[in-house]
Order: structure tokens, then sequence, then C-alpha cells
């Protein structure tokens, strides 16, 4: 029987692989045959992800993405390692609810760092040849808030819609050298961050917004890691420079 996902003998490093889509990601892409390397700042949760995970070749490495300047010099030790890539995924991110009019300089701030730069500084880091196997896959978790307004989510929402941007151009840049980039966009998931918003806004609230928005209902993180595993395996080989989005119908 032919299963078009399987990815035995492939190398893919995941970020935000301590919890939700990146750690759901994980565990998937082991099962699929991969070997994962799991990127995440919090070691314990780390190594709950790789315990999750089938298979004994994989690797659990806490590293701080918002050391940007740092993200280089450390991919090339850390492939030196464990070998070149065949693909990435950027899972890690963070979200905030404030209105606009109390959003700071500061606000933009972080969440770009984590959810669009680190993304652009490792993408970059891994297109060079010596980190990445010939025929190499990037997909960047991005979201539906950078397709559509949100209130109260500016910051957040335009880290996204960079990171949709940065995807289409990159891909077209990188695309002669055998490098893909894509992008999944989910709507709202049952992860961390979900039960953090919900926390804010009152959880029947964001039930009621997920009901009305939604026509699928809330998404699991298995959900997200079925399309990532998509884009990275054979079955995404013609794919490139496209925004997949995984939303419960949406944006429909």
């Amino acid at each position: 029987m032919i299963n078009p996902l399987q990815m035995s003998g492939k190398t893919v490093l995941v970020t935000g692989a301590s919890s939700g889509i990146g750690r759901s990601t994980a565990v998937l892409l082991s099962q699929l045959g991969a070997k994962v390397v799991l990127i995440g700042r919090n070691r314990d949760r780390l190594q709950e992800t790789l315990a999750a995970l089938e298979g004994r070749q994989h690797h659990a490495v806490p590293f701080d993405l918002t050391s940007l300047v740092e993200i280089s010099p450390w991919l090339t030790e850390l492939v030196e390692t464990i070998g070149p890539l065949d693909g990435l995924v950027c899972s890690a991110g963070i979200s905030s609810l404030k209105p606009l009019r109390a959003t700071t300089p500061a606000d933009f701030e972080k969440e770009m760092a984590l959810n669009f730069h680190s993304a652009v500084a490792l993408t970059v880091a891994f297109c060079r040849k010596r980190i990445r196997q010939p025929e190499a896959s990037v997909v960047l978790v991005a979201s539906v808030a950078g397709l559509r307004g949100s209130a109260a989510r500016t910051s957040y929402s335009a880290s996204k819609g960079a990171l949709m941007a940065f995807a289409r151009s990159a891909a077209v840049e990188l695309a002669p050298s055998g490098v893909r980039v894509n992008c999944v966009a989910p709507a709202y998931v049952k992860t961390e961050m979900y039960d953090a918003v919900a926390s804010v806004l009152s959880p029947e609230k964001v039930e009621a917004l997920v009901k009305a928005t939604q026509p699928l209902g809330l998404g699991v993180p298995l959900d997200v890691a079925y399309a990532i595993a998509f884009l990275l395996a054979g079955t995404g080989r013609w794919i490139t420079g496209s925004v997949l989005a995984v939303d419960g119908g949406y944006t429909a």
C-alpha cells in the first residue's frame, strides 16, 4: 500500500514543540517515520513531547528564538550534530488581546519578534546548502487573523500577515534552489492559546464566537498537523508560496 505522506529518512525541525500545534505536529511526523528535532524554551515540556514521539532517533533542544542574532550560528552547530534538514516547521508564537488604543510599540515588537522575525531568521539560516537537503520544505504557522480583521488583535494579526507576505516572496526566490515555502493559517484551535483567550473573554463568549464563525466548529491541533505534514511530504512537492487555511470554514 502506498502512503504518500511517508517521511522515513527525513529530518524535520519543529519550533514551538512543547505544546499545542507544534507538539501535535512533532508527534504526527514521528508516526510518519521522520526524525524530529524539537525546539522550545521549556526543557521539561520538550521532554514531555519527546516521550510522546514514536522511535528513538529524535532530539529535544531548548533554545530561545527571540535571541535572533544567535539563530544562524546555533542552527549551524546543531546541523553539524544531527545532519542536514529536510523540513522546517515554525510553530512558535504568542498572542495577546489588547485594544488598539492601549497597544504600545513594545507590544508590537514582542509579538513581531517571536511570530515573525524568528521565523524569518530560521528560514534564512535553513535555506543555506550546508544546512538542508537539496530539496526541502518550510512550513510557517500563520493565522486567519492575518487574512481577516479581528478586533483587539492588531499586533498579532500584523505579525501573521507579515509572515504570509514573507512566505510568498521567499517561495519565489528559493524555488530554483529546491526549497518550498508555505503557510498554514488556522482559526481557533483547542490549544493553550485558545484557553488564554477564553480566560480573558470568558469561555461562553469564545464558544459562541467559534459557533458563529467556524461552521465545522472548534479544531484540535492534529487538524493543523495533518495540513503541515501534507505540505512537508511528497504530497506537497508541487506547492509553494501558498497559504492553506485550516479554519473549520472561518474564511468561507
